[in-house]
């Protein structure tokens, strides 16, 4: 059917209704090989082919051009319900199909997502959502296990990995908690000093600002710098262990990886929450008084006093309930996204962020519910 110097196609249909395409010569990228709409046309004209055969016994040189032709050939015979028989060919090229078939096209899942209806959509979200649900629930179970396992005393982890990542969680967050906390007592002390200042009643600003970071703004703000900052660690430490394979490693030798893993982690975060939210509270604290002192002379000694008069342990209770939370919820995000990451690099940038920003939900959503809940019982 066409020939030039380099290579020939010669085309012929036997009495069972089988295409036979002879290869002749040079198949190769720079022989200017032919199109495949010349099958398309024949294939279109002839509707009664059943089967599409290869004869490549006097190919004399062939490279990648050769499988690009017979893999358009493959197209068009799937496409017109043409059985393809590779029999006749190398086994080379055999092989090189076999490996070029087996990777999916990306272009058809890609469009395929995109002509997903609304309220197709919507039922994939509900169905991730449950998927989602069940996963976590499952998580709080292992880690409900290992917790109790730790109390009896036979937890699988190093003490050596515990102290390693309290010191990572704790001390080496001091800087920037320090840094924020800083800063919300200085707002919290000029929001409520140019109001105060209408009324002579300055020195509430300690009042105002000790009440504010202990019970509420200490913990909510170490909660979100613990997410962004140790959460975020946590996910992509365990979704890189994940892509190297050391997760079923561990498993392979007998190692739960929840305790050797996740409940360090969780320990450290409980444990070290609550101390960087009263860090954080005090230093908010000193911020405020600094304001009070320098910009609406406020005396040192009255705010201290002041301070003293507006919190009590209560107070503290509130606010370090609510970072032992904050702590119990990081550590629960940041492993379990971690955990469930993919085996891939792209998947652990997407553990980071879904860690991050579960974090930073479920922090808003239980400062939400235990305010209300304080409020209810009168704390």
């Amino acid at each position: 059917m066409s020939s030039n110097e380099y290579y020939s196609l010669a085309v012929s249909h036997d009495e069972v209704d089988a295409l036979t395409l002879t290869l002749v010569g040079d198949w190769r990228l720079q022989s200017d090989l032919p199109a495949a709409i010349v099958i398309q046309r024949y294939l279109e004209e002839h509707s009664n082919t059943q089967e599409i055969v290869f004869n490549s016994i006097d190919i004399t040189q062939w490279d990648t051009g050769l499988c690009t032709f017979l893999l358009n050939i493959i197209e068009l015979g799937n496409s017109h319900n043409t059985q393809i028989n590779l029999s006749g060919l190398p086994e080379g090229v055999r092989r090189l199909i076999g490996l070029a078939s087996a990777v999916p096209q990306f272009k058809q899942t890609h469009n395929s997502k995109k002509q997903q209806g609304y309220i197709e959509q919507l039922g994939q979200f509900v169905i991730d959502g449950t998927k989602g649900a069940s996963e976590a629930l499952h998580f709080i179970g292992e880690i409900s296990i290992a917790m109790t396992r730790l109390l009896r005393g036979k937890a699988q982890y190093k003490p050596n990995d515990l102290l390693l990542i309290i010191q990572d969680v704790g001390p080496r967050a001091l800087p920037i908690v320090t840094l924020i906390s800083f800063l919300v007592g200085l707002i919290l002390a000029y929001m409520g000093a140019v109001q105060l200042q209408q009324f002579g009643a300055q020195i509430f600003i300690a009042d105002l600002v000790s009440i504010g970071m202990v019970r509420e703004m200490g913990a909510l703000m170490t909660g979100i710098i613990m997410a962004g900052r140790t959460g975020a660690a946590f996910a992509a430490q365990l979704g890189t262990m994940q892509v190297n394979e050391e997760i079923d490693a561990l498993k392979t030798f007998g190692v739960a990886p929840i305790e050797y893993l996740v409940l360090p982690r969780m320990l450290a975060l409980i444990l070290m929450v609550p101390l960087l939210t009263l860090y954080g509270s005090i230093v908010g604290m000193f911020a405020g008084m600094l304001i009070a002192v320098f910009a609406f002379d406020v005396g040192s000694f009255e705010y201290y006093t002041q301070t003293l008069r507006a919190l009590d342990m209560q107070q503290v209770f509130v606010g370090m309930t609510k970072a032992t939370v904050y702590g119990v919820i990081i550590a629960f995000a940041g492993c379990w996204r971690g955990m469930q990451c993919g085996r891939s690099a792209s998947a652990v940038g997407e553990a980071t962020t879904s860690a991050v920003v579960t974090s930073i939900v479920l922090i808003v959503v239980a400062a939400s519910m235990l305010t209300i809940i304080f409020q209810v019982l009168g704390i």
